[in-house]
């Protein structure tokens, strides 16, 4: 399977579609790859789910890794796998979810708040951390939290994200971000969201270009 990473190096920031119903999906999926993203959540609370993320992933698969948000048990694991998801974004740390999603073959991206759930999230399988609220935390926190953490762990702040605000975090020690409302919102059009999309992606070559790393 191919290393999560080579779906975030290209543009490390998870479009997250809470709300999203399936007779949009595709026009969504198909504005947010035009701007870059490589990297497609519908939340499982979300109306009908495993429907848009099918559809997500039979259109868009061979260039995006489509998979759910909000996965609160292992039996909806299951579910996810076989709309054709191969990612599980979870709010929390539940080591049992991080075990199913890895035996099912998917990447995982646990939600923690804090270093103990941090480390038993990377120890369960974790392929990444989210690290959620954002809000609750801040660019210091995670600073900290990188000191400590095995080097190359990618965590990517959720919540409270705008392309203004990336910077301190990526000074910090962020590998990427989860965008949610400030990206999509039930009832956006498409080209809303290919604006509020390619906005996150300037802000993210802008970071490389101040780095001198921009391709």
């Amino acid at each position: 399977m191919t290393s999560m990473d080579a779906w975030l190096a290209p543009l490390p920031l998870v479009a997250i579609l809470r709300g999203l119903r399936p007779g949009e999906a595709l026009d969504v999926g198909r504005a947010l790859l035009d701007a870059g993203f490589r990297v497609l959540e519908v939340p499982l609370n979300s109306p009908e789910p495993c429907e848009s993320i099918r559809r997500l992933a039979d259109a868009f698969g061979d260039r995006a890794l489509v998979g759910a948000g909000t996965v609160l048990d292992p039996a909806r694991v299951r579910e996810v796998a076989a709309a054709g998801g191969r990612l599980v974004v979870m709010p929390h740390a539940d080591a049992g979810v991080i075990r199913a999603a890895k035996q099912a073959g998917l990447y995982c991206v646990p939600g923690v708040a804090t270093p103990t759930e941090a480390f038993a999230a990377l120890g369960a399988g974790a392929d990444a951390l989210k690290l959620f609220p954002a809000e609750q935390a801040s660019p210091a926190v995670l600073r900290a939290w990188r000191a400590v953490l095995p080097a190359g762990t990618r965590v990517l702040p959720v919540g409270g994200i705008t392309p203004d605000g990336m910077a301190p975090w990526l000074a910090a020690g962020a590998a990427g971000f989860g965008i949610g409302s400030s990206l999509y919102a039930p009832g956006r059009a498409a080209g809303d969201v290919a604006a509020r999309a390619r906005a996150f992606a300037d802000a993210w070559r802008r970071h490389l270009a101040s780095k001198g790393t921009a391709p």
